[in-house]
């Protein structure tokens, strides 16, 4: 079945200064080897292939600290609510507790299949199956010793581990910069904040489009598992376990059944979803180790990839794009992510937004007129200013409207000739 659904995608993208391999870089959760499926270990990917170029985390086998963000203390168990007997117990705890605390070896022993690459704070985010614990890898620590993160509110209150509605499976990072996840049952949309402070909202359940018929986001047989990849439009793609797509819109929770992915094997469950610097998306299998394909959403077709060395099946994928890079335009300066200014050339900050304010730096450019432009995702004006840039390194102030709804808008800077200078995405929260 075809679906142009993206034909129209132009990239509203973010531009950062990345290595060649880090642009063409995914994470996937794995399990530890061929025919393994505890899904526990994290791995480094090349995109355009599917080869592995690092392993950044092997459970049983790496040293590793996890602590909470906000006591600062060392997390070594946790409690969970209607646990198996299988699971290991800290002590002598028993499984008939309505709450019991069990042992926490490793950040992903309970195993994952749900994770996010924030590259503007350089976390992956990952969500403990069965429980719904949110933690992340801080990819700036020592590859040796990695340290997790996590904090004490749940992404959702599982109250059944045996019940599969509530596992969270699917997760990115959206247009916008904050997290989002998807309980299997289609129930829960839940958002995520990405910074110093991780602030957790449950959005509500989504619902069907009327356009769907009898193709519900909420079914078992066709919509759960899988994963989500966002758009810079304010859209999420969840692609199910079952070949299943859904477009849907953060804002009215409406998912739009769009199709279903074709030319994969029967037996491919389809599990991982990460965009590439090319606007397709590379997709991956927890249960079968068939190897990676790459899926061309206009047409919802899978070719697959030839993957040099071991093939991992991977129960979820990140990576840092948004669909719609692949059409981006020229001309654009770059825009360092962090809330700090540049070595060189002209900074934005603080971004995410904090007061309706931010500060430009013009460093290293020429002297000249300067016009700084914001328009919302559809370009439509919201505020323009023309500046004076005398002085290097000069700074200028540039107030938005305090009644500006948050969100993600656009900001743009020209010189006297009308040539772009900055273009980058503009996060009012």
């Amino acid at each position: 079945m075809k679906s142009n659904f993206l034909l129209s995608l132009f990239l509203i993208g973010s531009f950062t200064i990345v290595s060649a391999q880090s642009n063409n870089r995914a994470f996937a959760i794995t399990g530890q080897s061929s025919g393994n499926f505890n899904w526990t270990d994290i791995r480094a990917i090349d995109l355009s292939s599917g080869s592995v170029n690092a392993v950044l985390f092997e459970s049983g086998k790496t040293r590793f600290s996890l602590k909470d963000i906000q006591t600062k203390k060392d997390v070594t168990n946790i409690f969970i609510t209607g646990a198996p007997a299988v699971v290991k117990m800290k002590g002598d705890m028993s499984v008939s507790s309505d709450s019991i605390e069990v042992a926490l070896p490793s950040p992903t022993s309970l195993m994952s299949a749900a994770m996010a690459y924030d590259q503007r704070h350089e976390k992956l985010f990952f969500a403990s199956m069965h429980v719904g614990k949110l933690m992340w890898l801080d990819l700036r620590s020592p590859n040796e010793s990695p340290s997790f993160y996590t904090v004490a509110p749940l992404l959702v209150d599982n109250k059944n581990w045996n019940d599969e509605a509530l596992n969270i499976t699917r997760m990115t990072i959206g247009g916008d910069g904050n997290g989002y996840a998807i309980t299997n049952d289609g129930n829960h949309l839940i958002r995520f904040t990405t910074g110093k402070k991780v602030i957790i909202t449950d959005l509500g359940a989504l619902t069907d489009a009327a356009a769907n018929k009898d193709v519900s986001v909420h079914a078992k047989s066709s919509s759960w598992g899988g994963d989500i990849v966002a758009d810079a439009f304010g859209k999420l793609y969840l692609f199910s376990a079952f070949h299943h797509v859904f477009e849907i819109d953060i804002n009215t929770k409406v998912a739009t059944h769009k199709g279903v992915v074709s030319n994969l094997p029967e037996n491919f469950s389809l599990n991982g979803v990460a965009v590439d610097a090319d606007g397709n998306v590379l997709i991956s299998s927890a249960n079968t180790f068939d190897g990676f394909y790459k899926v061309n959403l206009n047409e919802l077709s899978a070719t697959k990839l030839a993957t040099k060395g071991q093939v991992f099946n991977a129960s979820d994928l990140a990576s840092s794009h948004l669909l719609g890079e692949n059409q981006l335009k020229n001309g654009v300066a770059v825009l360092k992510p962090l809330d700090i200014l540049s070595e060189s050339f002209i900074s934005v900050y603080p971004n995410p937004v904090l007061n309706n304010k931010v500060k430009i730096s013009f460093k290293n450019v020429m002297p000249g007129t300067y016009e700084i432009s914001i328009t919302d995702l559809e370009g439509r004006s919201i505020k323009k200013k023309s500046v004076e840039i005398n002085n290097p390194g000069q700074i200028e102030d540039f107030q938005l409207n305090k009644q500006l709804a948050k969100g993600m808008y656009l900001i743009k800077i020209c010189n006297s000739k009308n040539e772009n200078v900055l273009a980058d995405k503009l996060i009012l929260q």
